[in-house]
């Protein structure tokens, strides 16, 4: 109650607005169950309506009727009851509203805090799915393909620059330990379905929701219709079952032993490691440090005075009077004319220059040499803040301090390195190497910023269309080789339409960090198809597995809440010990490494907080890349060596 009523009047009318409509689901919910068991006026009626059909068929039975008609009883008697509950009849009759319904709730409820920890939109969804999916609602399969080829495309695109550099450069090693540990997880998770003794279903459910990993459930889906499996959709509907009891400690409990007990594990004090490895690797770096970073570009215009440090030098030795800032003449007013100048351009007495720079350096370096004037013109220089693109194979595998004595940087300032799918953020370090598909986002006067755009890459800036014939393209060419069957010993192998489009995805997204000219998908619409494709797939899995969720929770129990958190304990207690010793990584990106082997991005933030440092994430992004793709697949994986 108290968190309903926290936050603004209007973000409380939301909280309580959201809860009545969750709390009249589960009223109708809760009807439903009624009409069921069998009580209530309107069930009687229902009862008496149903006790009539079957004397009718036995009727019909006994007059022998065709067959025509008795396979038309059949499919009539398998469709849902049509509830005589207005809100519950239309939700059946046009179930795509009952998918919007559970993706809102679903949401609502993932985004719910609990301290600093949240369900998340996946499990939020698959909960209300659950919920709405009580009221018997049935919902076609394709639609819940669509969407999901949708998702895997836009994750292998997302990765695909990681994934491709993990394979084929220096992350090599950690991508190896990517995909050490994500055979660790599935042996570990059929291990465990073997010895408790579980279906299919409740393994491809346990192995899901122990990794965190929701896009496995797509694939075993997949594999289980393709297995020729008798109680085929008994069997389906026990993932969401198994996903939804094991999903919370897979979360909590990955972040808590990689955060809390990692360190221990290691031997380690993680902050004073990360300390150790930012002095490290800050070797040759400016006194000011490589960032430089300051909140606003100051540009100011002083008169250099006869006796002045800049009179008599050229443009490039000026600039380098203090090496421990970085400062730039932008522009030259000389006998009252603007004038064009190079870096070899000699300043004279009287001069004025326009200087950009940290407005503390302007204050404390250059006031005491120069008089500072107004001269609205001189400064009057085009200046912007602009994301760029890395994708110049020239640049690939530099540090920041090769960078930084490039001509092209000249001018510019660097303020925040991203990397990967999840746009972790990188510290800027000297020896700070920088990859094709990092995001820097720089701010200097434009014609320094074009500069450096056109040395390293392109500018990524803001963009509202999608190539959609890049994307349809993408999903339609790797669902045709996914669909290909290879029998391998009288059994069918096969990547499926959905493994097609993850390995599609991967490719088109190296292809557009390698050729940035065409193949854009902007970050919201990434965004749409991972986070949108994946909650409508999870949302029908929900809604179809509802009937029977509290029946298949009854037939599991706590065992399978216990299996669970060995799944999820097993490869991370492990893990930290294969990075050190077989791997030897650095003991402050060791936990990266092992968060990113997991796809974890929140135990990852957990060791940031506890290591008090940004340094693990420069292990995370191309284990998570590998893993991502390694993992998903593996849900198709663990059913084939199942049946």
């Amino acid at each position: 109650m108290h968190a309903l009523l926290q936050g603004s009047p209007h973000e409380r009318t939301i909280r309580i607005a959201a809860s009545l409509v969750l709390i009249a689901i589960v009223a109708l919910c809760g009807y439903q169950t009624a009409r069921a068991a069998g009580t209530g006026p309107v069930v009687a009626q229902t009862q008496h309506a149903a006790e009539a059909r079957t004397a009718d068929a036995k009727a019909s039975a006994a007059n022998k009727k065709t067959t025509s008609h008795q396979t038309a009883g059949a499919q009539a008697a398998q469709e849902p009851q049509k509830s005589t509950v207005w809100v519950v009849a239309t939700l059946q009759e046009h179930p795509e509203l009952a998918i919007f319904l559970t993706l809102a709730i679903g949401y609502w409820i993932g985004a719910v805090k609990f301290g600093s920890f949240s369900l998340g939109a996946v499990t939020g969804t698959l909960l209300a799915g659950v919920l709405i999916g009580q009221m018997d609602i049935a919902i076609s399969s394709q639609v819940k393909s669509i969407f999901f080829l949708m998702f895997l495309f836009a994750v292998g695109y997302g990765v695909g620059p990681q994934f491709v550099r993990g394979i084929a450069h220096d992350g090599a090693p950690q991508a190896l330990f990517a995909a050490l540990i994500s055979v660790l997880c599935l042996a570990t998770a059929y291990v465990a379905a073997k010895l408790a003794g579980y279906d299919i279903g409740f393994a491809a459910g346990l192995y899901a929701g122990a990794t965190t990993i929701s896009a496995s459930i797509g694939l075993a889906t997949d594999a289980i219709n393709r297995a020729g499996i008798e109680n085929a959709t008994q069997v389906l509907n026990h993932i969401p079952i198994a996903y939804a009891v094991t999903y919370l400690f897979g979360t909590i409990g990955t972040g808590m032993i990689l955060a809390y007990l990692g360190p221990t594990l290691l031997r380690v004090n993680l902050a004073e490691e990360c300390k150790r490895y930012e002095r490290e690797h800050s070797a040759g770096e400016p006194e000011g440090g490589m960032a430089l970073a300051w909140h606003q570009l100051s540009l100011r215009a002083f008169k250099i005075k006869p006796d002045g440090q800049a009179a008599g030098k050229s443009v490039a030795q000026a600039e380098a009077l203090h090496p421990e800032v970085r400062l730039f003449i932008e522009r030259i007013r000389r006998d009252g004319e603007i004038i064009d100048f190079d870096a070899d351009t000699v300043l004279k007495a009287g001069d004025i220059v326009a200087v950009s720079g940290p407005t503390d350096s302007l204050v404390t370096v250059i006031e005491p040499h120069a008089e500072e004037v107004a001269d609205k013109e001189l400064e009057n220089v085009p200046v912007e803040s602009v994301d760029v693109f890395v994708q110049q194979k020239k640049v690939n595998g530099k540090t920041l301090l090769e960078l930084s004595k490039e001509g092209f940087a000249r001018g510019v300032y660097l303020t925040k390195i991203t990397r990967g799918a999840t746009s972790v953020e990188i510290p800027i370090l000297a020896q700070t190497k920088i990859y094709r598909g990092d995001i820097l986002k720089i701010s200097g006067s434009k014609v320094h910023t074009d500069r450096l755009i056109a040395a390293l890459g392109y500018a990524d800036r803001p963009a509202t269309a999608t190539d959609v014939i890049y994307v349809g393209a993408g999903i339609v060419l790797g669902g045709l080789v996914g669909a290909m069957v290879l029998p391998v010993g009288g059994v069918p192998i096969t990547l499926s339409t959905s493994g097609g489009a993850l390995i599609a995805g991967l490719i088109f997204g190296w292809l557009r960090c390698v050729h940035p000219t065409f193949g854009r998908v902007p970050a919201p619409a990434l965004w749409f198809m991972n986070s949108v494709g994946l909650n409508v797939f999870i949302a029908i899995v929900g809604i179809s597995a509802g009937p029977g969720f509290i029946a298949g929770l009854q037939e599991a129990g706590i065992g399978l809440f216990v299996w669970g958190v060995l799944v999820t304990a097993i490869p991370m207690l492990l893990a930290p010990y294969i990075g050190k010793y077989l791997f030897k990584f650095d003991p402050a990106i060791n936990l990266g490494c092992c968060g990113g082997a997991r796809t974890s991005t929140a135990s990852v933030a957990m060791v940031g907080d506890k290591a008090q440092s940004n340094v693990p994430m420069l292990g995370y992004t191309v284990p998570y890349a590998v893993s991502n793709t390694l993992l998903t697949l593996w849900g198709m994986v663990i059913v084939l060596m199942l049946v």
